[in-house]
């Protein structure tokens, strides 16, 4: 117990380490004119495939004799950047007019993978003062059909526009205008042929240009998001926040008023005969009251039901933490992986939630192996996660993508699991087993269980199941397709408050359902409620899966196996999670609403 204890605190000294470093805000890098403005080179890939990317260096660009990496953060790293200096020399204020950067005799083998490159829409990033700078590697031009021309042409000359405010870089881009492409080609049609067949011999150059803004360095993040490399979708937040208000108070109006007074009826009904007994009772009655001495009984599969009540509550805890440091501007767009860090610390620190919650309630419901249950708590997202992102990290490690994650990173991520995640689950089992009371149960269960008549068929499990997945999945569709397009797309999600907004009403739809799907199965006489008030509403994730497979071939361009993989993969993840998250919410209301109803009736 003391060694478990002493290593969840070093654990724990080592994320809190982690939070500090992640919180910690630098301070404005202040330059003298003259002084040098690091540019570095990131990383290229497919301009549809965002998840697939690869090192700057690895096509024949120019590069130095010793290429010098620069130290990132753990959540960089989780986000595919390989930062590296490049040749470029950028002074602060001083313009610079097609300065050479260096002169590359290419190959026929290198003007093949730069053409193949190009024609895949291949676009770079740089990083100047946290600030990222986009472009394409080159131009693409298909025209005509009779006679067809297809144009591939290298873009070897940049111009780098800056921005600054007194002392301190504001913005950076990067253009092409007014610049020739040098062609990749030797067809009909094409650019000036700039080097003999086969091999190519270019001259790469810069510009430099520096511009004065009335912008200060705080309110730079501002200036970023304005502008836009990739194109802006994200448009009608507010109409998806109304058409889940609307499907939010129409539920609430008949969960409120249609079931109450359902409620009211029954319990009227059920309180007439005071001075009856329980055997009279179940010979003269029907409904929800004739089944009250086996509503309360304990469920099979006990162990995991608490498992998934645990890693439920774990999820709700990291989410509601991820989006509160959201909205108190932790993550900025020049903070990169800064909301990686903040998942993966979260998660570790908060597995004494998933530890608490499920050992706390598997001894209410008299469970007896509870080392068992907190061993299956701890796996029971960590195992699919770890075999999910070890198919998905070996086919990035197959491709030479910046997204395998390298060695010491893997052992980092180990280390907070082992260290901090489990310790913790444990102290927090241990400390839920010890202070848990008995279960409050209204009635008393029988020994010999009651026999459930015939059931008609809308009130089996799949039919449950379809109802209570689709109505939160319609809750969150038009803003689900904003968040694919943040996570999978380009686009920067800055509306957290909206997001705030959308989860509660998640939240709210998922309770209400299950509560009204709840009351329609003990009406049948029906007490296998348990299992049933889980899987009612955690068959959203089922629907956030199928949209995932809709929005991939729909609403997306994204094509290859690297990010077929991680995308299918990790949206098979986001779908447990949320499959967690209201099978939870909708357990414990279907628990709170069934002791209020018992407790309500008069019984002997």
């Amino acid at each position: 117990m003391r060694a478990s204890r002493g290593i969840a605190v070093k654990g724990s000294a080592v994320v809190v380490l982690l939070l500090t470093l992640l919180m910690h805000t630098e301070g404005v890098k202040k330059y003298k004119t003259g002084d040098q403005v690091i540019l570095y080179v990131n990383k290229v890939g497919p301009y549809h495939n965002p998840q697939e990317t690869y090192h700057y260096y690895t096509l024949p660009v120019c590069r130095p004799k010793e290429v010098r990496h620069k130290s990132l953060s753990l959540g960089e790293v989780l986000d595919g950047d390989r930062m590296a200096e490049s040749l470029y020399d950028i002074r602060f204020r001083e313009n610079v007019e097609r300065q050479t950067l260096c002169q590359l005799a290419l190959s026929e083998a290198e003007v093949e993978e730069l053409r193949e490159a190009i024609e895949e829409l291949y676009y770079f990033e740089f990083v100047l003062d946290d600030i990222p700078i986009w472009g394409f590697v080159g131009y693409m031009e298909e025209s005509g059909f009779l006679p067809h021309s297809h144009k591939v042409g290298l873009w070897t000359h940049l111009d780098f526009n800056i921005e600054y405010n007194g002392d301190a870089v504001i913005f950076a881009n990067v253009s092409v205008k007014d610049v020739k492409p040098v062609p990749l080609d030797g067809g009909a049609g094409a650019f000036p042929v700039a080097g003999a067949t086969g091999g190519l011999t270019v001259t790469h150059t810069y510009s430099v240009r520096w511009f004065e803004s009335p912008l200060p360095h705080e309110r730079r993040a501002e200036r970023l998001r304005d502008y836009s490399f990739f194109p802006k979708t994200l448009e009608i937040h507010w109409l998806s926040i109304i058409n889940s208000l609307v499907l939010v108070v129409l539920l609430l109006g008949f969960v409120i008023i249609i079931l109450m007074r359902v409620l009211k009826n029954d319990f009227a009904r059920y309180n007439v005969e005071e001075d009856g007994t329980c055997d009279d009772l179940d010979q003269a009655d029907n409904g929800w009251k004739i089944i009250h001495t086996d509503v309360f009984r304990f469920p099979p599969y006990k162990s995991l039901l608490c498992a998934v009540l645990g890693v439920g509550a774990q999820f709700l805890t990291l989410a509601t933490g991820i989006i509160i440091m959201a909205l108190l501007g932790m993550f900025n767009v020049h903070r990169h992986g800064a909301i990686n860090s903040a998942a993966i610390a979260l998660y570790a620190l908060t597995s004494c939630v998933s530890g608490y919650c499920s050992c706390r309630f598997y001894t209410q419901i008299q469970g007896k192996r509870w080392v068992w249950n907190i061993i299956l708590t701890s796996s029971l997202f960590s195992a699919p996660l770890f075999l999910t992102w070890s198919v998905v990290n070996s086919v990035h490690w197959w491709s030479g993508s910046t997204q395998a994650l390298p060695a010491t990173t893997v052992l980092l991520l180990l280390a907070v699991w082992a260290l901090v995640g489990f310790p913790l689950a444990v102290i927090g089992g241990i400390v839920g087993k010890n202070g848990a009371e008995s279960f409050q149960a209204p009635c008393r269960t029988r020994n010999i269980a009651r026999q459930i008549p015939p059931q008609p068929w809308y009130k089996h499990t799949a039919v449950h199941m379809a109802i209570g997945g689709f109505l939160p999945f319609s809750a969150i569709s038009v803003e689900l397709y904003y968040i694919f397009a943040t996570v999978w797309g380009r686009e920067s999600y800055t509306l957290y408050g909206i997001l705030l907004c959308v989860f509660a009403i998640l939240l709210s739809v998922g309770a209400c359902i299950s509560v009204a799907l709840t009351y329609f199965l003990l009406s049948g006489e029906d007490y296998r409620w348990w299992w049933r008030s889980v899987l009612s509403t955690a068959s959203t994730g089922l629907f956030i899966f199928i949209y995932s497979v809709f929005y991939y071939r729909n609403r997306s361009s994204m094509s290859g196996i690297v990010q077929s993989v991680e995308f299918f993969g990790y949206s098979l993840l986001t779908a447990l999670v949320f499959s967690f998250m209201l099978g939870t919410v909708s357990f414990w209301a279907s628990l709170t609403f069934i002791r209020y109803i018992y407790r309500s009736i008069k019984m002997d």
